[in-house]
C-alpha cells in the first residue's frame, strides 16, 4: 500500500520556523522526484519546492527562494521542508506529491497557519 505522510504542521507567528515531514512507504521512494505543494483559502494549488530523485538538483518560485529548504533522505524514506521567515501569506494545507514518468501519488496535508 502507497502512503506518503505529512507531519510537522501547526500555528506559528509571523517571522518563525517550522519543518515539515514527509514519509514514503510503500514505492520506491528513491527513484521518484519529489515536491512539496500548497493550497491556501481560496487559492490554488501552487508548487512550494522541488527536488530530484538523488537530492542533488532543487527548484523554489519566487517566492520561497531564500526562505524554504526542501531536501531528503532516501535511506529514510522521507523528504522534509525546513520553513523560515514564515509570512500569514504562508499559511496553507502543505501537500507532499511523488512522481516518476506517469506514476503519481499524494498525500493528504498538514496545515500551517501563520498568524499573531
Amino acid at each position: 500500500q502507497v502512503q506518503l505522510v505529512e507531519s510537522g504542521g501547526g500555528l506559528v507567528q509571523p517571522g518563525g520556523s517550522l519543518r515539515l515531514s514527509c514519509a514514503a512507504s510503500g514505492f520506491a521512494f528513491s527513484t521518484f522526484a519529489m515536491r512539496w505543494y500548497r493550497q491556501g483559502p481560496g487559492m490554488e494549488r501552487e508548487l512550494v519546492a522541488y527536488i530530484n530523485s538523488g537530492g542533488i538538483s532543487t527548484y523554489y518560485p519566487n517566492s520561497i527562494k531564500g526562505r524554504f529548504t526542501i531536501s531528503r533522505d532516501n535511506a529514510k524514506n522521507t523528504m522534509y521542508l525546513q520553513m523560515n521567515s514564515l509570512e500569514p501569506g504562508d499559511t496553507a494545507v502543505y501537500i507532499c506529491h511523488a512522481r516518476r514518468d506517469s506514476t503519481e501519488f499524494w498525500g493528504q496535508g498538514t496545515q500551517v497557519t501563520v498568524s499573531s
